[in-house]
This record gives structure tokens, sequence and C-alpha cells, in this order.
């Protein structure tokens, strides 16, 4: 009997890592190993000096994600017992966009001791939002000049993304700018630090850094416009457009120091960065065109892929990007997403519960979550009078805005925390339903919904507002670590057919995703509630984002001139 053989995959989250060994032969999981980052979001004040952080401003430590490596990996070696040369190749992947200053051998800015205590020498994670009057100024120069890219990207670069956080460091930062060799995306960091190479991957410049397979980098001439500084950007502190490597590719292989800290075999091979929600699509099986996966969490990312060639890339407002080979090769992946979706629910269990409930909830030994969903899931759509704006960390798509903030309407003294609670979870089923039409308005179907994430796999009262409110079925994956597995599956495209893995992602694809057989169908009664429901949120929606009343921002600048937190 041949040997069993695994792919690992590794996935840096928001807030920890996690590590999957999966039998390459049949997609079976040997077992998982989680990693919480020691340091979290760095929001409040930076550790090393005591500063207090600026509102919207997300760092983290990268020495986290090397603890990841020293800690998770060897602890699911140990717990499944798979030998070390049983694994025959790696993936990674991250949640983007999260970049960081470093120098040619990789140290980040952060590590050395003169700049321990300047807070733009650390990591700027997906979530820091303080570039938001960079993006602007940037989106603003693109227009003038009558820039091409724009329209890839629903026609406004975002503020989460890697230029508006490479210009607020050239603009407030400049030292810093001027001592970083590079510029990286974590997930190309992490593979460098794995492999002693480094690479760069499609799928982070396509989505986060302006790049695309035919048109390369914008121009010198528009980044020189933008920021004198950034005249030679590219080459210099970014790669060339011609140094991307394709998804799939092989970054390397792993180091012997790497395989020290691991427990792997030195040699391994390592496949380039991806990111958290591109590497989930081929996870759940998806290989055609039009299915859309939504992967929930503490925010959400919307993947999708177009019509097959690339030969048909239609433009979609509002959206994260459209990527030629992006996601899947041949094919153009489509991006869009929330902000604040997970964040949204802890958000209000942290601050709005009362001590009643949290005694509740103790006394019967389960979470707050799981009470508030028990007393409100019996709940007629529209029965409570609210309806809420999902923005409560700004609007990722459709609108493109950071500095959007949350809404909720039609409050009472009768109105009862578990009330507001589904009237939040129904706001970001709104905010679904919003990118799902406007895909469908520019002319991309959207003809199947797929879900994974913790919240699709933990709260069945969720999916099925998800379900009656986009008046769609939804299916889910039947891998919990959807993520991580979708890694691993790259992690045997890079090992290829000779070591035991595949040669393609398609290869792998035919073989290992599993989707579980129920799907949540959409309720007629409620969709028809739900309908005149959206079609209130769509005015809020409009009015509060689309310039009809700009009071969310002048109340934000009031806030900041105040002195007020983030």
């Amino acid at each position: 009997m041949a040997e069993k053989r695994y792919a690992l995959g590794i996935d840096f989250g928001s807030l920890s890592g996690r590590a999957l060994l999966v039998d390459v032969a049949n997609g079976e999981e040997a077992g998982s190993a989680v990693y919480d980052y020691p340091h979290g979001f760095i929001e409040d004040r930076l550790p090393a000096t005591g500063e207090k952080l600026p509102p919207d401003w997300t760092l983290q430590d990268p020495q986290d994600y090397l603890d990841v490596l020293a800690n998770a990996v060897p602890q699911l070696l140990r717990e499944t017992g798979v030998r070390p040369e049983q694994v025959i190749g790696i993936g990674v992947d991250f949640t983007a966009c999260t970049v960081l200053p470093m120098l040619a051998d990789g140290t980040p800015l952060c590590f050395l001791p003169e700049w321990r205590g300047e807070k733009h020498a650390y990591v700027k994670k997906w979530k820091h939002h303080a570039a938001q009057d960079q993006a602007n100024r940037l989106n603003q120069l693109a227009r003038e000049r009558g820039e091409s890219f724009l329209a890839r990207y629903g026609g406004k670069i975002s503020s989460e993304w890697l230029f508006p956080k490479l210009l607020q460091i050239v603009e407030e930062a400049p030292e810093v700018y001027d001592a970083m060799d590079r510029f990286i995306e974590a997930t190309d960091w992490i593979v460098m630090q794995l492999t002693g190479v480094e690479t760069r991957n499609a799928c982070t410049a396509g989505y986060k850094a302006i790049w695309s397979k035919r048109e390369g980098f914008p121009s010198p001439e528009f980044f020189a416009a933008l920021h004198p500084k950034l005249a030679d950007v590219i080459g210099t502190k970014l790669p060339r457009a011609d140094e991307i490597l394709p998804i799939g590719a092989r970054a390397g292989v792993l180091t012997a120091a790497m395989a020290e800290v691991t427990g792997l075999v030195a040699g391994t091979p390592v496949a380039v960065g991806n990111v958290d929600a591109h590497v989930a699509l081929p996870a759940v099986g998806v290989a055609e065109s039009n299915r859309m996966l939504m992967i929930i969490g503490t925010s959400t990312c919307d993947i999708m892929l177009g019509a097959a060639g690339g030969a048909e890339v239609i433009n979609v407002p509002g959206m994260c990007g459209v990527v030629e080979d992006g996601v899947l090769p041949g094919f153009p992946g489509y991006e869009a997403g929330q902000s604040c979706v997970g964040d949204h629910f802890d958000w209000f269990v942290r601050t709005c519960v009362p001590e009643s409930y949290r005694a509740e909830a103790r006394e019967r030994g389960i979470g707050i979550h799981q009470l508030l969903r028990e007393k409100v899931e019996g709940q007629k759509p529209g029965e409570s009078g609210l309806l809420a704006l999902d923005w409560w960390n700004g609007n990722r798509s459709v609108l493109v805005d950071a500095d959007l903030t949350g809404l909720l309407l039609g409050q009472t003294l009768l109105t009862r925390p578990e009330e507001i609670y589904r009237a939040l979870i129904e706001a970001t089923a709104y905010g679904a339903r919003e990118i799902i039409e406007t895909f469908e308005a520019s002319g991309v179907p959207v003809d199947e919904l797929l879900a994974t994430g913790g919240i699709a796999f933990k709260d069945p009262m969720m999916m099925q507002i998800y379900a009656d409110v986009t008046r769609r079925p939804i299916r889910i994956s039947a891998i919990e670590q959807t993520v991580a597995f979708g890694s691993a599956m790259f992690g045997a495209v890079a090992a290829g057919a000779e070591r035991g893995g595949y040669d393609s992602i398609y290869d792998a694809i035919r073989v290992m995703p599993k989707l579980r057989d129920k799907a949540y169908v959409p309720i007629p009664e409620h969709s028809a509630v739900y309908d005149r429901l959206f079609a209130e949120y769509r005015v809020l929606h409009d009015y509060f984002g689309r310039g009809g009343n700009d009071v969310m921002k002048r109340l934000k600048a009031l806030k900041l001139e105040a002195g007020g937190h983030g």
C-alpha cells in the first residue's frame, strides 16, 4: 500500500494562523492547529512606546506570523502523527491588503531597534483605514488623467489597498519610506521567510496593487504626479511588472533554517502566496463561471469567476477588482466584499448587551451570541420595525468608502437587544444583495451562491436570512477550514505530480473539495417581506452613501476635530 502524502495549508487570518494537513489523494483532513497572534490588532497604543494611535489605525507585529510557523505547524505534526517527509508541498494565504516595509533581506523595519517606536514601520492590516485621504486623492488624480485602471476596480481604489497605504507612509513618515528597501504584502513576506526568496503573486498584485497581466502597473508619470518620491517606486520599492508570478507557481523550497523551525523537511516545495478569500474558491470545487462564494467572517469577501477565456471582462461599479487569472487560470476573477460582518455582531455584544443577558447566558452555559439568536430566531421578518445600514467599518462594495458609518432606524422604548442584533444581521444580508444585484445589472450573472467561513458553519439563522433576502439557495462548504484547505491544494500543485501532487489546480479540484448536501432554501413569504425592507435599505444606502446627505462624513470629521477615538 502506497504511503499517504499530505499538503500543508497555512491560513494567516485577522487574529490567528491556522495550519491544516490534507491527504492529497482524497481531500481527507488529517488535522488542524490554530495559534492566536499574541499582539492581536494594535489599534489603541503602540506597545513599544505607549504612543496613542490616531483613529482608523490597525497595525500588527509580524513576529506573530513567525510564531504561527514555530507553534501551529509542529503542534499539527505531533497531534496527527504525520511524518515530515509525508508533507509534499506547502501553500499559504493571508488577509489582504496586509502590507509592511522591510529591508532587502526580508527583515521588517519594526524589528530594528531604531524603528521599533515608529508606527509606520509596522504591518498595516487590511482594516487600517487611515489612508482614506490618500485614496481619495489617488482616485481624483486617476480620474483627472483618464487612467484606464480605475474601471477595473469599479471606479475607485480603496483605502485598504497598497498604494494609499504606501502614500500615507511617504507623506507622514518619509524617513520610513527612505529606509525601507521593499514594501511587501504579508503573504509574499511569509513565503520569503519560508524559502529565502522574494516572490510576488499575481493575486495580491492584481487586486490590491493596481497591476494587470496585460498592462502592468500604472505609468511612472502617474506615480510621479501622485508624489515625486513615487516616480521610481516600481522596480525599487516594488517589483517590476514582469516579476509577478502566476497563482499556482512554485515560489521555491523550504530552507534548512525554516525546516528546523517548523519540523518539516528542507527542500519541500512552497507555492507563491495567495489571498485568503480567493484561495477558498477552488476549495469548494468552483471551476466554472458565475458561481459566487461568500467567505463570511470578520468581514465578507465575495469571489466569482467571469466568462472563461478572459475574452469578455466586464467592469462592475464598486467592485474590488476584476483580474485576469487572478483566482484561477483562464478566467477573469471578480472580487467584492463587505468590511463589517462578524465585527458588526461582536461590537454589539461587547458594547450594547445588558448584564442581565450575560447573566442568563452564564447560567445556561451558552454563549451570548447563541442566547441572542435563540431569543430572536422565531421572529418574523419586519416584526421588529428596525432597519440598519451595515457600515460600522465603512463600505467596501459597492460604494468603496471607508468614511461611511453605521445607521440603525426604527428604535422605540420597546426595542429589545436581540431585535437590534437581528437587524444588524439583516443589514449585512441587504449589503450582500446590493452586491449581487450590481453584478447582475452590469451583465455578470450570479447563478449560484456558496458560503464558507466560521459564521456560515455556526449560524443557521443567519444563513437562512441570507437565503431569504437574496432569494437564492445557499450551499455551504463541507470543509470548516476552507481557506487553509485551498492553500493546501495550491501546495499540492507546487509539489507537482512527480512528488504525488498535481500539475494544475484543476486536477486538484476534481479530487479534493467537498460541499454539504443540504442547502439553505429561500422561504417565499419571508422573501416577500424582505423585498420591501430591501427597497427601504436601498433608499437609505443611496441617500447616505451617494452624496444625498454627507452627514456621516461631517460627523466623522467633527469627531476627529474634537479628538474622538477611531
